[in-house]
């Protein structure tokens, strides 16, 4: 086995991948039931891929995290990566992550968008999406988003989206206070400034004044009716609703098989961008 194949099993051993073309998956030490997957897929834009994954487990003191995050660059790779690397980190180094988990997610995602800004110099122009999802001993998951990615959960075969698409039409009040402007020009799709498709999102100094990286967070308690959660990128949403994503992988009771096949669901669907997916089931 070559250098390079050891350390892409060591990567999915572990639950984090490479970031191009991959497939991986972990399961959880507290309940062998509580299983994860996931699968990117490069498009075919012309730019490299962009789509991050962030899929692990974690042993913190007396309790279990899952971690799972889908970071989606635009003008970046640098971005997503920096994400991967830094924003689980500074949510869990919050002093009050286990008493007030909500606020101090909002607040690690406030530092770590400074953080980038900062950084502007060396990572470059662009920006970056992202949806992360911590699930806390096995039982209460925090879901929380920037953009248009996005975290879907599935309970007796119901699909349910727990974060929010943050869109230039629906945040144009907002934009324009903060002395920016949606417009359809060039093109068909709203943007903000004319440039950007999304209304929040973490990076995109150019645009920071006009643009927030202030997260939507929601709790759902996982009971016995919860059967999986989807995270994935807007590759997947722009060519599937929520409910035919959920009917697509409901009986692949493999997740890393059913990350794999909603993304090449979605491929079949004609869609061309970078599309990357974490499939998390619950027994």
């Amino acid at each position: 086995m070559s250098g390079k194949e050891i350390v892409h099993k060591m990567m999915e051993k572990v639950g984090i991948s490479s970031p191009r073309g991959d497939v991986g998956k972990g399961k959880s030490k507290m309940s062998k039931h509580v299983t994860h997957g996931f699968h990117l897929l490069e498009g075919k834009s012309t730019h490299p891929m962009e789509d991050y994954v962030f899929a692990q487990f974690k042993q913190v003191n007396d309790k279990e995290v899952g971690l799972f995050a889908i970071f989606d660059g635009h003008l970046s790779r640098d971005i997503p990566e920096y994400l991967r690397s830094h924003l689980f980190n500074n949510i869990l180094n919050e002093p009050d992550f286990w008493t007030a988990t909500e606020n101090a997610i909002r607040r690690a995602y406030r530092i770590t968008d400074t953080m980038i800004l900062d950084k502007a110099k060396d990572l470059g122009k662009g920006g970056s999406t992202a949806v992360t999802a911590i699930l806390i001993n096995c039982q209460k998951l925090v879901v929380a988003n920037v953009g248009d990615s996005r975290a879907v959960i599935c309970k007796n075969g119901v699909a349910k989206q727990l974060s929010v698409d943050h869109e230039p039409e629906k945040e144009r009040e907002t934009i324009e206070n903060r002395g920016g402007f949606v417009t359809r020009f060039p093109g068909d799709v709203p943007r903000v400034d004319g440039q950007l498709a999304v209304a929040r999102a973490f990076g995109d100094k150019s645009l920071k004044e006009h643009l927030s990286s202030e997260p939507d967070v929601a709790v759902e308690i996982i009971d016995d009716e919860t059967e999986f959660i989807v995270l994935a990128s807007d590759g997947i949403w722009k060519v599937m609703s929520n409910q035919e994503a959920v009917n697509c992988i409901r009986n692949i009771k493999d997740a890393k098989s059913a990350a794999k096949a909603l993304n090449e669901e979605a491929v079949s669907r004609k869609s061309t961008d970078d599309i990357s997916c974490v499939v998390v089931r619950f027994g």
